[in-house]
């Protein structure tokens, strides 16, 4: 039988790029916070055990969720960074999630995740030591900018974008994230840290409607998606 997966969720940022007065997680699409849609697109799966939650420790807009989709939610107390955040929720996750076992991570703010994307990642990152993340490739022109004018265009061959969820072994990611700070480092997301540890982490190209909400132009969109379905 397959072991069961975790799902870890980075929650206690402010959304500062969004802006207005309430966290982006919070807003709301098609009926429902945008955090909601994407703990219900994880928990539907069926390898998908439960989820554990990193919130700001002054979050007054948490609805209390103890289960979804019939599944804990479990919460813990995030960090002043999305790296922060995730190695809490990691280092909270139920002792019977083993250091080999995977966890996803997912945003809270990435609503319009696809059941068979998760398909895809799972069988990839129990394939891959070294884990696996969903993505696509750049296909528009790239320009490198100066003082508001194009200096260049780069080109885009092997590039990609990285979505969530990004898929690794407890121990592994936890033991990467940590590094990483010791190091100072800055990493915007897990496959960061993973990759300075020396891993190199498979991609899998899916859905590009697995949208991140950034701007208000985001959510419309993520809302007629959700629509949609």
């Amino acid at each position: 039988m397959s072991a069961a997966v975790w799902a870890v969720m980075p929650a206690a940022g402010r959304g500062t790029r969004f802006g207005g007065p309430m966290p982006k997680q919070y807003l709301q699409a098609a009926g429902k916070p945008l955090i909601a849609h994407a703990l219900d697109a994880l928990l539907a799966h069926p390898r998908v055990a439960g989820a554990m939650v990193a919130l700001a420790a002054d979050d007054a807009l948490w609805p209390g969720w103890s289960e979804r989709q019939g599944k804990p939610v479990l919460r813990c107390a995030g960090g002043g960074e999305r790296a922060d955040s995730v190695l809490a929720a990691l280092r909270a996750l139920p002792a019977s999630v083993a250091d080999d076992d995977l966890v996803l991570v997912h945003d809270a703010a990435r609503p319009n995740l696809r059941g068979a994307d998760l398909d895809a990642l799972i069988a990839a990152a129990e394939a891959e030591a070294d884990g696996a993340i969903l993505g696509a490739p750049v296909r528009d022109t790239l320009k490198r900018a100066g003082d508001g004018r194009i200096l260049s265009t780069e080109p885009r061959d092997g590039l990609w974008r990285a979505f969530t969820p990004q898929a690794f072994r407890r121990g592994a990611l936890t033991a990467a994230l940590r590094d990483a700070a010791v190091a100072g480092l800055m990493v915007t997301d897990e496959a960061s840290a993973m990759e300075y540890a020396g891993f190199h982490p498979r991609l899998v190209e899916g859905r590009e409607d697995n949208l991140k909400v950034t701007t208000p132009a985001d959510l419309a969109l993520v809302e007629y998606l959700l629509g949609l379905r």
